[in-house]
């Protein structure tokens, strides 16, 4: 995945995290919850994989990881947003790695 390790990207419905974004927030989790409000991409670790969400799979041999989450995309009208290389940053208030979508 191109871009900085701070940086996501989405596609499809899908959201792609560099393996030192997954290192440094998502260590040992296999699942995600990702949500969408106020135009903000939500990524919340789960703790147990059979708690539900979206399963971080390993894209590559470097360790990025994809969250296939289309319902959330399609349940928003944005299942045809592709962005790549969007800021994200942790937020301790909301426990999640947020970052902003662009308008469309």
């Amino acid at each position: 995945m191109a871009g900085g390790v701070n940086a996501v990207s989405v596609r499809a419905g899908a959201v792609y995290l560099p393996a030192a974004l997954v290192e440094r927030y998502f260590r040992g989790i296999d699942a995600v919850i990702v949500l969408i409000r106020d135009h903000r991409l939500m990524i919340l670790p789960v703790a147990q994989a059979t708690a539900g969400g979206c399963l971080l799979k390993v894209r590559n041999a470097a360790g990025d990881r994809v969250a296939q989450a289309r319902d959330v995309f399609q349940d928003m009208e944005l299942l045809d947003l592709e962005a790549e290389n969007l800021e994200a940053r942790w937020q301790s208030e909301a426990g999640a790695l947020c970052a902003d979508l662009p308008r469309t």
